[in-house]
């Protein structure tokens, strides 16, 4: 059992940074690889960024790569989101999530799930 606990989030002007953190409870943290997801209002939770479970690999939507990193610090069972460049259509709830093996990228292939952090971008 792997209980996520995101935080971080928050209201930001067009252009700045967050952070957003999931830390994770358990001692099987390290085994498992670690996405991030979100879901605005009206729209279907979509994928954002992934990382493996050593760190070692990393994967991104389109929509963020080049602005968004995906980090781990297995030593301390936290995943880091870093946002730069904000846009107004980043809005949405992040979600953090963990499988222990599956398909980066697709939500359904994820075994746990954190409650959301609100990342709100105004114009």
């Amino acid at each position: 059992q792997v209980q996520l606990v995101e935080s971080g989030g928050g209201l930001v002007q067009t252009g700045g940074s967050l952070r957003l953190s999931c830390a994770a409870s358990g001692r099987t943290f390290s085994s498992y690889a670690m996405g991030w997801f979100r879901q605005a209002p009206g729209k279907e939770r979509e994928f954002v960024a992934a990382i493996s479970w050593s760190g070692g690999m990393t994967y991104y939507a389109d929509s963020v790569k080049g602005r968004f990193t995906i980090s781990r610090d297995n030593a301390k069972n936290t995943v880091y989101l870093r946002m730069n460049s904000l846009k107004p259509e980043d809005t949405a709830v992040y979600y953090c999530a963990a499988m222990l093996a599956g398909r980066p990228g697709s939500l359904y292939e994820y075994d746990y799930w954190g409650q959301g952090t609100q990342v709100t971008v105004s114009s």
